[in-house]
């Protein structure tokens, strides 16, 4: 059916007449530049686009869709993207559906077209088929949603195309018509997306995959073979990898960064589209751990020592208390390969004109600015926010260091000065490792804030980080409308509170008039106080603005934080009775939610009553029924070794 016709006001040459049913929902109602360009990029191959929101649209959002599609539906956010395919299916009518060779059923889950669609779609003429889909979900037992029978194969619900003489037929017109309610995800899942395929195929119908399991051997390769596909020129790119549960991209073996990796070298698109779409719906650790946000940079510079470093006007902002370790800053502060402006805050008017008799010595700073700060209250967090907050609120530089003299007295010396050692060696360690920091500011516009990674040696931080702090961040984030998810354990920080950053990446912060009354005593910086609460907001007030938070180490921290780090993993595994990370999650999440009772040893107070024995005794029994299952399902012969014990436990 080949012929020449006019789209929009052009006119270009069309094989197969197709249309599309494209289902969208955003809960803050916004559809990101990603869906317009994947909207645009379609246009090239489909006649008519039928776009379904569901849920309504913000005003620029609506505009936005309107211009890139034929018809706009926004309807109640009922059923998920199965009944926004049949609303779509339903406003365009059967009738008006059979005078097109394809009708296109896609949704808003996927970034694309990485690669051109016209290698997808040349591919797929060329199979002789009746339905077929972007790619396949192999058949599964037991179905991992019933725990019996099996999850047949499937093509995925996120791209199917429907064929003219399936889409002509009345059992096509009968599917949806009788569609059954939607009500949860699951029901999406073994209600219509495990069914269609298999629905017609028992009918007679034939059905391909662009992405076939078969070839890549495992179940999902869309999203587990994510790397592999890309690789293999794959349009689409699954946004899940990006905010699910790492230890599920843990287990499965899931490599993001290699496909992101793949995708920078290969592809033409734009990588920002990802950014300003996943920040606003993920966790800030999940996005940093599944696509790894991490850069080792070597001490030398990674490019030609002659290539500019063109990160426009740079300040190094410090907030200097104890001026005998000034020196010090100054010098990591001279690996800063271009000119920069040094800000400095402090306490009094006598360690003012000693900075700025040391500063005027110093070759690379091009103009300095020394400021008495008002208060001594809140330490480095309110003299950035308040002192400086005039030369930050605006754009006048592109690019900060923020630094200060860290000695924290309260701690034994060697912990404190390793402490400070993990930030400025992290930040500042040689004159090409800061060139690479430039260089990696300056490639990833996405980039607007770079920390060092959390300090974990000699410090109880790793999951346990918010302190007694969430609160107080949640509130002050309400505050400053930053409207991002937090994460449950360790927020992703810029602990010591030393960090490059982009002044816009943190513009509410800056914007919000602090009072000195708002920030605690000096010596007195407990958990709540704003100062600790403002070193835990930092990255999420980046990620509302739109940015990414980078987390950057010299090599020698990286080898004594992951070797530490590994240590520690081991240790604590050690102690488990199998290696399976998720399986260890499950038992000390069960052992949590059951109070973290022990069978040899309670404390006094739990023993004071009668109920109090039967309440812990019955959390026990709880927690030896789920590691008992858990061991059951994971570990079958590990189970049966420990059986006689798990009896015992379970004895009154």
């Amino acid at each position: 059916m080949a012929g020449t016709r006019q789209v929009h006001g052009l006119v270009r040459s069309i094989k197969v007449r197709r249309i599309a049913v494209f289902s969208l929902y955003n809960e803050h109602g916004i559809a990101d530049d990603y869906v317009i360009f994947l909207l645009e990029k379609l246009r090239e191959f489909v006649e008519r686009i039928v776009v379904v929101s569901n849920g309504n649209l913000s005003k620029l959002s609506e505009i936005a869709i309107k211009a890139s599609c034929d018809q706009l539906l926004v309807r109640e956010n009922v059923g998920f993207d199965v009944w926004g395919y049949k609303t779509g299916i339903d406003a365009v009518g059967f009738d008006a559906l059979s005078e097109y060779d394809e009708l296109i059923l896609l949704n808003d889950t996927c970034y694309g077209p990485l690669f051109p669609f016209s290698e997808m779609f040349s591919e797929m003429e060329r199979r002789d088929c009746d339905f077929w889909g972007s790619a396949a979900h192999s058949k599964v037992t037991p179905n991992p949603f019933t725990g019996t029978g099996h999850l047949p194969r499937h093509l995925t619900a996120n791209f199917i195309a429907i064929r003219e003489k399936m889409l002509k037929s009345r059992a096509f017109k009968t599917y949806w018509e009788n569609l059954p309610a939607i009500k949860t995800y699951i029901d999406a899942i073994m209600l219509h997306e495990s069914q269609f395929t298999k629905h017609f195929t028992d009918l007679g119908y034939s059905a391909e995959a662009y992405v076939d399991p078969d070839k890549y051997g495992s179940e999902y390769p869309a999203f587990v073979n994510v790397d592999e596909t890309i690789i293999n020129r794959f349009p689409l790119l699954k946004r899940r990898p990006f905010f699910h549960d790492p230890t599920f991209l843990n287990a499965q073996g899931i490599d993001l960064p290699r496909a992101l990796r793949v995708l920078e070298e290969t592809s033409d698109y734009d990588l920002n589209l990802i950014w300003r779409n996943v920040l606003r719906t993920s966790e800030l650790r999940n996005l940093n751990t599944n696509a790894a946000l991490m850069s080792v940079l070597p001490d030398d510079r990674a490019k030609e020592d002659d290539a500019p470093s063109d990160c426009g006007k740079i300040a190094v902002c410090a907030h200097i208390c104890y001026t005998d370790m000034l020196e010090e800053i100054l010098g990591l502060t001279a690996n800063i390969p271009v000119p920069y402006d040094f800000i400095a805050t402090t306490d009094t008017s006598g360690k003012k004109a000693e900075i700025e008799a040391t500063l005027a010595k110093r070759l690379g700073v091009k103009n300095v600015i020394v400021r008495v700060v008002e208060q001594t209250r809140g330490g480095d967090m309110s003299s950035l926010f308040i002192s400086l907050r005039d030369l930050l609120v605006d754009d006048r530089y592109d690019l900060v260091c923020r630094l200060h003299t860290k000695k924290s007295p309260q701690v034994q010396s060697s912990r404190s000065n390793l402490f400070k050692r993990h930030m400025l060696e992290n930040l500042l360690n040689t004159r090409g490792y800061v060139h690479n920091v430039l260089d990696m500011f300056h490639d990833n516009p996405s980039v607007g804030l770079a920390v060092p990674p959390i300090v974990h040696i000699s410090y109880p931080t790793l999951g346990h980080a918010w302190f007694f702090n969430k609160p107080k961040v949640e509130e002050t984030a309400r505050l400053l409308n930053i409207k991002v998810k937090f994460d449950h354990d360790t927020p992703v920080a810029a602990y010591g509170t030393m960090f490059w950053f982009r002044p816009r990446a943190l513009r509410k912060l800056f914007e919000h008039k602090w009072k000195w009354e708002d920030f605690n005593a000096e010596s007195d910086h407990v958990d709540g106080g704003l100062a600790h609460v403002l070193e835990r907001l930092i990255a999420y007030a980046a990620q509302d603005a739109g940015y990414t938070t980078r987390h950057i180490m010299c090599a020698h921290q990286a080898a004594h934080n992951y070797t530490m780090l590994e240590f520690k993993l081991q240790k604590l595994a050690s102690f488990m009775p199998s290696g399976d990370f998720p399986w260890q999650c499950h038992l000390l999440s069960e052992w949590k939610t059951a109070g973290y009772p022990s069978a040899n040893h309670l404390p006094p107070a739990a023993l004071s009553s009668q109920a109090s024995v039967t309440s812990v005794k019955r959390s026990l029994g709880k927690l030896n029924l789920a590691i008992k299952n858990s061991l059951w399902f994971r570990a079958p012969t590990l189970f049966k070794i420990l059986r006689p014990i798990y009896r015992a436990v379970a004895k009154p």
